[in-house]
C-alpha cells in the first residue's frame, strides 16, 4: 500500500525529479498522523489539484511545502483546471473544496503563511527561490481563480476581527490583507476596491487601520482617483483616521485638482485632529504642495496651526505627572507631560524637511509671517519658524529670517511675551534650535536701530533661564564678547543684561565668573558709567551676601590697588569707580535675623570695608580731581545703595566734620587778606542771622589754590599738608547731602543753614570793567563765577524737595541768582578767549580732553545753543538787597534777528553786553537733578503761600519769572533729549566726537526712560499751567495791541524770553510723547495718564474714557493755542506735537490729517514778525519753513493739487513784485522763501507720483482712466514747476530742478509709461495731451543740462549724466509704445539743438555732433526745436496713425 502511494507520488509528479514524500517524511519525522491530514480529505479536489500542480498541504503548525517553482505552479494548476472534462465548473469546485479547507482555522493559517520549499527541491536552486509565496497568493496569481478567492478571503476575514493578534504572535486580518498587496494583475479592480472599501465600513478600527495604510500597494493605478475620492469622503466622516487615510493619500497617483480638494478637507479638520496625528497631517499638506499655490496654503497652515495649544500650563503638568505616577500600574493611560513637546518637535521637523528640499515652501513661510500686520495674531510657530529657516538656511533663508524678524521686532508686532511664550512652552524643542537664537540674539544686540536691541537681549536671557549650563556658557560667552566690542550703545546693553542675570541667577553666573573677569582687560575702551556697571557686577558676584564668585576676590583687590596707585589720571579713575561700587557690594545692609540697630557686617568684613575706604582716600588726596570723583561716587553710591548702618554712620561723621572744617567759615566783621579782587559776602538769604552766621569761604580757597598752583615748583618736597580744592566743594556738599539724607529719613534740618548762607566773593561791579582787566584776572573772575553757580546749583539739588515755604523762597532765590550769574558770566566768557573752565563733572575725561570743545567754540560768539536760547536771568545783585530785577534776557530766535542799524550809543552797549552762548560750557555745570525741576510747580505756588506763610519782615514777593522758567525748561528738555529721545546709530564713528554726550547727565542715567517719562507725567499739569500762562501773555498782548506783535511800548527782552519758553514748553511735551516705549502694551497705562492730563485741562469731569477719546481730546486742548503761536519755529513744535499725538488715536485719522492740513495751511498763510517787528528770517527759519510746508504737502488730501495752487497761483504772484515783497494770500513765500517753497513742492510731487499704484493689463477701464487722469495732473505740475527756473534761475533752483527732474522722470518711465501702453488705444487724446505736456518740461530739462555745461559748475553738471540716460529712455520708451500699439510711422526723430535757459543756441561746444546725437534722442516727434508747427503736425499724425492701426 505504502508503494503503491509512492508511485502515485512519482507519476503525478513526473516531470519533477524530487521525491515528495520522503522529503515529507525527513521534514516530519516524530509525527506519524501528517500524511493522514490529506487523507481526511481523499476526494479533495482542491488538495488532489495543488499535489497535481506540485504544492503538498500540510496539517498542524507546518507551512505547505512547494517541490517546483512559482511559476511552474501556477501553470499546472491553470492546465489542470482547464483541461479538465468539467470546465468551466470545476473552478466553482475548486474553489468550494478551498472554503471547506480552510474552515479550519489552523489550515487557514497556513495557507496564509509562505509555503516552504520540500528538501529535496532546495538541492536544485533553478527550480526554487530562497523566498516563496503563500498559497493563497500564488492562487491570486492565477486569473481565473482571483476574483473568487478574493471573494472567499472577504468572507474570511469577519471571523477574525475581533481575534487580535494570537498567541504565536501572527495577526490573520493583516496576513488576509498582506496577500493582496503588489499582485501581477488584479482582474477587477473596481469591485476590489469597493469590497475593501464595504470591509473599511464594517471593520474595527485597527483593521481598518491596516487595509487604508495598504490600499497603495494593492489597487493599480486606475483606481487611484476613484479610490481618493472615498478616502476624501471619509477622512471628513471619521476623525480616528486622519493618519493611515493621509500616508494612503500620499502614496496614491492623484490629480492637482483632486490633491487641491483633498487637502482642502485636511485643512479643515486640522483643528480637530489628535495630538500625536498632528505630524502626518502637516507633513501631508506641506508635501501636496504647488508651487503656484504655496502662498494661499502654508498662510492658512500657519493660522490653524495653534502650538500654544499643545502644551499644558505648568499647574496641569505637574498635576497629570502625579496622576501619571499613581496610574502606572493602572489599565488607562494618562498622557505624558512630554507628549505634547514630542508631538511639537515631530511637527517642526515635518516642518523644517520641508523647508530644506521645497524652495517655495522657504518663501512662502517667511511671506506668510511677514504678512502678519497685528501683534496679536502672531504666534508661536511664527517665531519657531523664524528659527528654522534661520537654522537650515536652505535657500539662503537665513538672511530673510533676521530681516523678517528685525522688521516685526522694529514695528512691535512680535514682543518679548510671545518670544517667553515660545520659550516657557518649547524649552525642549528650542534647544535644537540654539545656535540660531544665539545668531539672531547677537545680530539684534549690534544693531544699530535701538528699537530692535531690547528684543536681543530679552533672547539672551531667556535662553539663558531656559537651556542647560552650555548653552548658558555660551550666552555669556556671547555677551562678554558684546562687552568686549568697543562699541559703545552695544557694550552698554551687554553690560545691564550681565547685571539682571547677576542679581536674577546669582548661583548660576558664579559659574562663568571668570568669562566676566575677562573684561577688565578691555576697561580702556569703557565709559564711566560702563565701569561703573562692570565693577558692580563683578563685586556682585565675588562679595555679594552669597558670595558665589568668592574665588576672585583676590584678583579683584589687585585690579582696585593697582589701579588707583597709578599716576596716570585714567586709570586712576578707573580704581575710585571701582573701589566705591566693592564697598557698595561688600559694605550692603545685611538682613539681621534679631532685627537689631547694630551693624549687620560680619567683622572681618567691615574692616575691609573701612580699610578700602581709607584707602581711596588717602590715594585721592592728592588730586582734586580725584578726590572730587570720590566724593560723587560715594554720594552715588549712598543714592543707589542701602549701606550698613556702620558704615553709613562713619561716612555721615567723616564728611560732616571735614566739610565744615574745609569750607565754612564764621562771618567776622572784616575779610582782609592777600586777595585777587576785594572781598565781598553776597547772596546771604539770612540777613536777620547776619551776627554769628557762617559762610563758605571761595574766594579765600581760590586765592589759595591759585597760589599753590604757582608755588608747587618750590615747595614740592616742603608741603605735605593736606590741600583743599574750591573744586571740591560741589561734590563734598552732595556728598554730605545725600549722607543727611540717608542718615536722617530726607530731613536736611542739620545743614539747612547752608541753603541760605552768603558766599565770600567779590562785589559783581567788577564785571562791568572786565576789558580792563589782565588775562588772569578774568580767567579768575570766570573761575568764581563758574564755582558759585556750581555751589547754588547742587543747594537747589539739595533742597527741592522740601516742603517748607521759606525753603522754597530760598530755592527760587538761588535759582535766580544762578541766572542773574550766567548772564554776568556770559559776559566774562565773551571777553576771556581761550579760557578753560574748572572741571564739575568727573568721571568723564579730564579737563584736558575737553579744552579742544570748549576752545574752539569759544571765538565763535554768535554761536548758539541747540534749542536756540540765550539763559539769562535775574538774580539778588547784592547781599543787602535781594531784589528780583530782571537783567537782560535770551535771544529768541537766532539767526532769524537782523537788527537794523541803530546809533552808535546803543551799538556800543550792545555789543558790550553781548556775550557767548553757555552751551559749549555745558560740561563744566553741576548736573541738576531730575527732582530739582519740581521747583517748576513754585511759580503756581509762591505768591499766596509764601506771601501768607512768612509773617515777619515780607519781603518782594518772589516767583519763577520767564528767565528761571526758561532756564527749568531747557535743562529738563536737554535731560528728554538725552534719555526719550531714539538713540543715534551705535555704532562708532568714523571720527570720534570731541565730547561725549553723556557728559552731565551721570546721575539721570542711574534712572531708565520709564522713570524719567513718569518723573515729566507728574509735572504735565504745571506745564500745561505754564503753557496757558504764555498763551494767555500773548493774547493779552496781541488784544491790547490790536493784534500787533510788535507795537512801541512791548518789551522786547521779555517777549524773546517769553517765545523761547512757550516753544520750549511745546519742545519737552514733543519729546515726552514721541517716547518709542508708548509703543509698547506694557507703558499703555503710563500714556493713558499723559493723555488724560492734557485731556483733563478742557473736559474736567469725565473719567473712564478710552484711549481714542483722550488722544482726541488732548488734541483739541493743544489745537487751542494755535492762535498765539509767536514765531514759526513755536508753530512747527505745536504741529510736530499734534501730529505724534494724532498717532495715538486710532480710528479717526482721517479727521485729524484734515486738522493738521488747515493747521499748518493757516500757518504758512500768516505773516511772522520777531518782537522788534522785523519779518522772521535766516536759516532756522527755513528750515523750519520746509518741514512745515512738507508736513501740509503730505497731509493734504490731494498734493497734486495743493502743488498746483501755490506753483500756479501763488508763485505768480511775486514776478511782479517788489524784491522784498511777499504773496498776498501766502505771505510765508516770498523771493527769499521761493527756494524752501520749490524743493519742498518737487520733493513731494516726486513723492506722490511714486505712490500712484502700478498699472496692469487687468485693470478695468475705469481704473485706467483714473490714473491716466492722475497722471496728467502730476505731469501739468511738473511743467509749472520746470517752467518757474525761466524767471527763478538761481544756482541752488537748478540744482533741484535737475535732481528732481530725473528722479520724477525715472518714476514716469517706471510706473508712467506702462499705464500709457493700455490705455493708448481707449483714450488715444489724453495720452497724447500727456506726452506733448511732458515734452515740454523734458526739452526745458535739456535746455538746464546744456546751461550746466556752458556754466561748467560741477555742482549742476553732477546730475546731467543720470538725467541725460533718462532722456533718452524715454524717447525709446515712447517709441516702444507706439510700436506696441501698431502706429509705430508716427514716431520719428529730428535733431534737437543744444541750447541754454535763454533758449540761445550753443554754438562752442567742441564734440556738438556727439552732443546732437546724445540729444536727438532726449525728444520725441521733434524736426526742430523752433517750430511748434511740426509738433503739432507729429501729434495729429501720431493719432491718425493709431486710428489706422484701430
Amino acid at each position: 500500500m505504502m508503494r503503491k502511494k509512492k508511485r502515485s507520488s512519482i507519476t503525478v509528479d513526473d516531470d519533477s525529479t524530487l521525491d515528495v514524500p520522503k522529503s515529507k517524511k525527513t521534514k516530519s519525522s516524530g509525527r506519524p498522523k501528517k500524511s493522514s491530514a490529506q487523507d481526511s480529505y481523499p476526494d479533495s479536489v482542491f488538495v488532489q489539484f495543488l499535489k497535481e500542480s506540485g504544492v503538498t498541504v500540510t496539517a498542524g503548525s507546518t507551512a505547505n511545502e512547494i517541490a517546483v517553482d512559482q511559476v511552474i505552479f501556477q501553470k499546472r494548476l491553470q492546465q489542470h483546471l482547464r483541461k479538465h472534462p468539467r470546465f468551466p465548473n470545476i473552478i466553482q469546485e475548486f474553489i468550494s473544496a478551498l472554503e471547506t479547507y480552510i474552515e479550519d482555522p489552523e489550515r487557514f493559517r497556513n495557507c496564509l503563511l509562505p509555503c516552504v520549499p520540500s528538501s529535496t527541491s532546495q538541492q536544485d536552486t533553478n527550480s526554487s527561490g530562497s523566498y516563496q509565496e503563500s498559497l493563497v497568493r500564488l492562487l491570486l496569481g492565477i486569473e481565473m481563480l482571483q476574483t473568487q478567492v478574493i471573494n472567499t478571503l472577504f468572507e474570511k476575514l469577519p471571523e477574525f476581527m475581533f481575534e487580535g493578534v494570537s498567541e504565536d504572535g501572527l495577526n490573520v486580518p493583516r496576513l488576509i490583507i498582506n496577500q493582496l498587496k503588489w499582485l501581477d494583475r488584479i482582474v477587477d479592480g473596481k469591485d476590489l476596491s469597493s469590497k475593501l472599501m464595504q470591509m473599511v465600513s464594517v471593520a474595527p478600527l485597527e483593521i481598518q487601520r491596516d487595509i487604508i495604510t495598504s490600499l497603495p500597494e494593492i489597487l493599480e493605478d486606475s483606481q487611484h482617483g476613484d479610490m481618493a475620492k472615498e478616502l476624501n469622503g471619509l477622512l471628513q466622516q471619521n476623525t480616528q483616521l486622519p493618519v493611515p487615510i493621509l500616508d494612503a493619500l500620499s502614496s496614491l497617483n492623484l490629480s492637482s485638482a483632486l490633491l487641491s480638494e483633498v487637502r482642502e478637507v485636511v485643512m479643515g479638520t486640522l483643528s480637530a485632529v489628535q495630538l500625536e496625528d498632528l505630524p502626518v497631517v502637516v507633513k501631508f499638506i506641506l508635501h501636496s504642495i504647488s508651487a503656484s499655490d504655496a502662498n494661499e496654503v502654508v498662510c492658512d497652515l500657519r493660522k490653524k496651526l495653534e502650538l500654544e495649544q499643545c502644551v499644558l500650563p505648568a499647574v496641569l503638568q505637574a498635576s497629570q505627572s502625579r496622576m501619571k505616577s499613581k496610574a502606572m500600574s493602572g489599565s488607562s493611560r494618562v498622557p505624558s507631560c512630554n507628549d505634547g513637546q514630542d508631538s511639537v518637535a515631530l511637527v517642526l521637523e515635518v516642518i523644517k524637511s520641508a523647508i530644506r528640499f521645497q524652495k517655495t515652501i522657504s518663501e512662502a513661510w517667511l511671506k506668510a509671517i511677514e504678512n502678519v500686520d497685528e501683534s496679536d495674531d502672531h504666534k508661536v510657530v511664527d517665531l519657531l519658524v523664524l528659527f528654522i529657516l534661520h537654522s537650515t538656511n536652505a535657500n539662503h533663508s537665513r538672511r530673510g529670517a533676521e530681516r523678517v524678524l528685525k522688521a516685526k521686532v522694529r514695528k512691535g508686532l512680535i514682543q518679548e511675551n510671545l518670544l517667553q511664550k515660545t520659550f516657557k512652552g518649547h524649552a525642549q524643542v528650542m534647544r535644537g534650535y540654539f545656535p540660531s537664537i544665539l545668531a539672531l540674539a547677537q545680530g539684534l544686540l549690534r544693531s544699530p536701530d535701538c528699537c530692535v536691541v531690547p528684543f536681543g537681549g530679552h533672547m539672551y536671557k531667556q535662553a539663558f533661564t531656559a537651556f542647560d549650563s552650555y548653552c548658558q556658557q555660551e550666552v555669556v560667552g556671547s555677551l562678554v564678547t558684546h562687552a568686549c566690542s568697543g562699541v559703545s550703545g552695544e557694550v552698554d546693553v551687554a553690560l545691564e543684561l550681565l547685571c539682571e542675570l547677576v542679581s536674577q541667577k546669582p548661583a548660576e553666573m558664579s559659574q562663568f565668573t571668570v568669562f566676566v573677569k575677562g573684561i577688565l582687560d578691555y576697561m580702556d575702551n569703557l565709559t564711566s558709567q560702563q565701569i561703573r556697571r562692570l565693577f558692580h557686577l563683578l563685586s556682585r558676584l565675588a562679595f555679594g551676601q552669597e558670595q558665589h564668585g568668592g574665588h576672585i576676590q583676590d584678583d579683584m583687590h589687585i585690579v582696585i590697588r593697582k589701579q588707583l596707585s597709578s599716576t596716570v589720571p585714567k586709570y586712576k579713575r578707573i580704581g575710585i569707580i571701582g573701589a566705591v561700587m566693592m564697598v557698595g557690594s561688600m559694605g550692603a545692609c545685611r538682613n539681621t535675623p534679631d532685627g537689631s540697630q547694630g551693624g549687620t557686617l560680619p567683622k572681618e568684613t567691615h574692616r575691609q570695608v573701612m580699610a578700602l575706604l581709607e584707602l581711596v582716600r588717602s590715594c585721592s588726596e592728592s588730586s582734586p580731581e580725584a578726590a572730587a570723583l570720590y566724593y560723587d561716587e560715594l554720594a552715588n553710591l549712598l543714592q543707589t545703595c542701602k549701606l550698613d548702618p556702620l558704615v553709613q554712620a562713619w561716612i555721615g561723621k567723616s564728611v560732616l566734620e571735614d566739610f565744615q572744617e574745609d569750607f565754612v567759615v564764621d562771618l567776622g566783621p572784616d575779610l582782609k587778606g592777600p586777595f585777587v579782587f576785594p572781598a565781598s559776602v553776597m547772596y546771604n538769604l539770612d540777613e536777620d542771622e547776619s551776627q554769628g552766621g557762617i559762610a563758605i569761604n571761595l574766594l579765600p580757597l581760590m586765592t589759595q589754590d591759585q597760589q599753590h598752583k604757582t608755588d608747587t615748583t618750590q615747595a614740592a618736597g616742603v608741603k605735605k599738608e593736606r590741600r583743599v580744592s574750591p573744586l571740591c566743594l560741589s561734590p563734598f556738599f552732595r556728598l554730605l547731602r545725600l549722607s543727611e539724607e540717608v542718615q536722617h529719613q530726607g530731613d536736611l534740618e542739620e545743614i539747612d543753614a547752608l541753603l541760605g548762607c552768603p558766599l565770600i566773593l567779590t562785589d559783581m561791579e567788577v564785571v562791568e570793567k572786565v576789558e580792563s582787566l589782565s588775562k588772569a584776572e578774568r580767567e579768575f573772575l570766570c573761575s568764581l563765577l563758574f564755582y558759585t553757580i556750581n555751589w547754588f546749583r547742587e543747594t537747589v539739588n539739595a533742597f527741592c524737595k522740601q516742603n517748607d515755604p521759606e525753603m522754597k523762597l530760598k530755592v527760587v532765590t538761588r535759582i535766580q541768582n544762578i541766572t542773574y550769574l550766567q548772564n554776568l558770566l556770559q559776559t566774562c566768557l565773551a571777553a576771556t578767549p581761550g579760557y578753560t573752565p574748572p572741571q564739575a563733572n568727573f568721571d568723564g575725561e579730564s579737563a584736558e580732553g575737553m579744552i579742544p570743545s570748549s576752545s574752539s567754540a569759544l571765538p565763535k560768539k554768535g554761536k548758539k545753543e541747540s534749542s536756540g536760547k540765550k539763559r539769562k536771568a535775574s538774580a539778588s545783585k547784592n547781599s543787602s538787597g535781594d531784589k528780583s530785577q530782571l537783567e537782560g534776557a535770551a535771544e529768541a530766535e537766532d539767526s532769524q534777528q537782523d537788527h537794523p542799524e541803530k546809533e552808535s550809543e546803543k551799538e556800543k552797549e550792545k555789543d558790550a553786553k553781548s556775550g557767548v552762548s553757555l552751551s559749549s560750557y555745558w560740561p563744566f555745570f553741576r548736573e541738576l537733578d531730575v527732582e530739582a525741576l519740581s521747583v517748576l510747580q513754585c511759580g503756581l505756588l509762591s505768591r499766596t503761600l509764601l506771601d501768607t506763610e512768612l509773617h515777619s519782615k515780607l519781603r518782594e514777593e518772589v516767583q519763577l519769572g520767564p528767565a528761571e522758567l526758561l532756564f527749568l525748561l531747557e535743562d529738563m528738555w536737554r535731560k528728554l533729549d538725552f534719555s526719550l529721545a531714539s538713540a543715534p546709530a551705535k555704532k562708532a564713528p568714523f571720527l570720534k566726537s570731541k565730547t561725549d554726550r553723556a557728559v552731565g547727565f551721570a546721575h539721570l542715567q542711574q534712572k531708565n526712560a520709564k522713570e524719567v517719562t513718569t518723573c515729566c507725567i507728574e509735572l504735565l499739569p504745571t506745564l500745561c499751567t505754564h503753557l496757558e500762562n504764555c498763551h494767555n501773555h500773548f493774547q493779552t498782548l496781541l488784544s491790547e495791541h490790536q493784534g500787533v506783535v510788535d507795537a512801541p511800548g512791548v518789551d522786547v527782552k521779555e517777549q524773546q524770553l517769553m517765545c523761547s519758553a512757550y516753544q520750549l514748553l511745546l519742545q519737552v511735551l514733543h519729546t515726552t510723547f514721541s517716547w518709542a516705549g508708548f509703543s509698547g502694551p506694557e507703558h499703555r497705562a503710563l500714556l493713558k495718564n499723559a493723555l488724560g492730563v492734557l485731556a483733563g485741562r478742557l473736559k474736567e469731569d469725565e473719567t473712564d474714557l478710552t484711549m481714542d477719546q483722550l488722544s482726541r481730546h488732548a488734541f483739541e486742548y493743544l489745537q487751542n493755542f494755535r492762535s498765539t503761536v509767536p514765531s514759526l519755529n513755536t508753530a512747527l513744535c505745536l504741529t510736530q506735537l499734534l501730529i505724534v499725538l494724532s498717532q495715538y488715536g486710532g480710528s479717526n485719522h482721517r479727521t485729524y490729517r484734515e486738522q493738521i492740513t488747515s493747521l499748518t495751511r493757516s500757518f504758512l498763510c500768516q505773516e511772522w514778525v520777531t518782537a522788534s517787528g522785523e519779518k522772521e528770517r535766516g536759516n532756522k527759519y527755513n528750515d523750519a519753513l520746509q518741514t512745515l510746508l512738507g508736513i501740509y504737502l503730505e497731509h493734504t488730501d490731494d498734493v497734486l493739487k495743493a502743488v498746483e495752487e501755490i506753483a500756479g497761483e501763488r508763485v505768480p504772484e511775486l514776478l511782479n513784485a517788489a524784491k522784498d515783497a511777499n504773496s498776498r494770500s501766502w505771505p510765508t513765500l516770498n523771493r527769499q522763501t521761493f527756494l524752501v517753497y520749490y524743493k519742498s513742492m518737487m520733493a513731494e510731487l516726486e513723492r506722490a507720483v511714486r505712490k500712484i499704484p502700478p498699472s496692469k493689463q487687468t485693470d478695468n477701464q475705469e481704473m485706467q482712466s483714473e490714473k491716466l487722469l492722475t497722471w496728467n495732473l502730476a505731469v501739468r505740475d511738473f511743467h509749472i514747476l520746470i517752467n518757474l527756473v525761466k524767471m527763478f534761475d538761481s544756482r541752488p533752483v537748478l540744482t533741484v530742478c535737475l535732481k528732481y527732474g530725473r528722479l520724477f522722470l525715472e518714476s514716469f518711465l517706471k510706473l508712467g509709461m506702462p499705464l500709457l501702453d493700455y490705455s493708448f488705444k481707449k483714450h488715444k487724446e489724453d495720452v497724447q495731451s500727456l506726452l506733448k505736456t511732458f515734452q515740454l518740461s523734458t526739452r526745458q530739462l535739456h535746455h538746464m543740462c546744456g546751461h550746466s555745461k556752458i556754466r561748467q559748475d560741477t555742482g549742476l553738471t553732477n546730475h546731467v549724466p543720470a538725467l541725460k540716460k533718462n532722456l533718452e529712455q524715454f524717447v525709446y520708451r515712447v517709441k516702444a509704445m507706439l510700436t506696441l500699439n501698431h502706429c509705430q510711422e508716427a514716431f520719428w526723430l529730428g535733431n534737437l539743438k543744444n541750447r541754454d535757459l535763454k533758449g540761445e543756441e550753443i554754438l562752442s561746444q567742441r564734440s556738438q555732433a556727439v552732443d546732437e546725437e546724445e540729444e536727438e534722442s532726449s525728444q520725441l516727434q521733434s524736426a526742430e526745436e523752433e517750430s511748434d508747427s511740426d509738433e503739432k503736425n507729429n501729434g495729429q499724425e501720431e493719432a491718425e496713425e493709431s486710428d489706422e492701426s484701430d
